[in-house]
Protein backbone atom coordinates (compact mmCIF):
# COMPACT_ATOMS: atom_id res chain seq x y z
CA UNK A 1 0.00 0.00 0.00
CA UNK A 2 1.50 3.36 -0.83
CA UNK A 3 1.19 6.21 1.88
CA UNK A 4 -0.68 10.13 0.61
CA UNK A 5 -0.36 12.97 2.88
CA UNK A 6 -3.25 15.68 2.62
CA UNK A 7 -3.18 18.96 4.00
CA UNK A 8 -6.72 20.37 5.44
CA UNK A 9 -7.66 22.99 7.85
CA UNK A 10 -7.71 22.49 10.95
CA UNK A 11 -11.46 23.65 11.49
CA UNK A 12 -12.04 20.26 8.99
CA UNK A 13 -9.87 18.22 10.90
CA UNK A 14 -11.56 19.03 14.40
CA UNK A 15 -15.17 18.54 13.06
CA UNK A 16 -14.25 15.31 11.68
CA UNK A 17 -12.93 14.19 14.89
CA UNK A 18 -15.81 15.71 16.65
CA UNK A 19 -17.84 13.02 14.52
CA UNK A 20 -14.95 10.31 14.89
CA UNK A 21 -14.54 10.11 11.19
CA UNK A 22 -12.01 7.12 10.16
CA UNK A 23 -10.24 9.86 7.90
CA UNK A 24 -8.40 6.87 5.62
CA UNK A 25 -10.88 4.67 5.56
CA UNK A 26 -13.43 7.56 3.93
CA UNK A 27 -10.56 8.51 1.85
CA UNK A 28 -9.58 5.06 0.32
CA UNK A 29 -13.40 4.78 -0.33
CA UNK A 30 -13.81 8.18 -1.80
CA UNK A 31 -10.87 7.62 -4.23
CA UNK A 32 -11.98 3.94 -5.20
CA UNK A 33 -15.30 5.12 -6.07
CA UNK A 34 -14.17 8.38 -7.45
CA UNK A 35 -11.48 5.98 -9.97
CA UNK A 36 -14.79 3.91 -10.46
CA UNK A 37 -16.37 6.70 -12.25
CA UNK A 38 -13.30 7.77 -13.94
CA UNK A 39 -12.95 4.37 -15.55
CA UNK A 40 -16.53 4.09 -16.65
CA UNK A 41 -16.86 7.72 -18.14
CA UNK A 42 -13.43 6.66 -20.50
CA UNK A 43 -15.49 3.11 -21.27
CA UNK A 44 -18.31 4.99 -22.26
CA UNK A 45 -16.41 7.60 -24.29
CA UNK A 46 -14.52 4.16 -25.62
CA UNK A 47 -17.73 2.58 -26.46
CA UNK A 48 -19.27 5.86 -28.70
CA UNK A 49 -15.99 6.08 -30.64
CA UNK A 50 -16.36 2.33 -31.70
CA UNK A 51 -20.18 2.99 -32.43
CA UNK A 52 -19.16 5.86 -34.75
CA UNK A 53 -15.98 4.16 -36.47
CA UNK A 54 -18.64 1.22 -36.92
CA UNK A 55 -21.50 3.38 -38.22
CA UNK A 56 -24.31 2.39 -36.18
CA UNK A 57 -23.74 -1.30 -36.76
CA UNK A 58 -23.94 -2.44 -33.32
CA UNK A 59 -26.93 -2.93 -31.27
CA UNK A 60 -27.44 -0.17 -28.34
CA UNK A 61 -28.76 -3.29 -26.40
CA UNK A 62 -25.36 -4.87 -26.93
CA UNK A 63 -23.29 -1.76 -25.77
CA UNK A 64 -25.43 -1.51 -22.13
CA UNK A 65 -24.50 -5.62 -21.81
CA UNK A 66 -21.36 -5.24 -22.34
CA UNK A 67 -21.30 -2.03 -19.91
CA UNK A 68 -23.45 -4.52 -17.62
CA UNK A 69 -20.86 -7.58 -17.80
CA UNK A 70 -17.60 -5.35 -17.38
CA UNK A 71 -19.30 -3.67 -14.15
CA UNK A 72 -20.08 -6.80 -12.55
CA UNK A 73 -16.65 -8.58 -13.29
CA UNK A 74 -15.39 -5.50 -10.77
Amino acid sequence: MSIITVRVPKEIKEKLEKYDVNVSETVRRLLSEYLSELEMKGLAERLELLKERLGGKIDPEEIAHLVRKDRELR
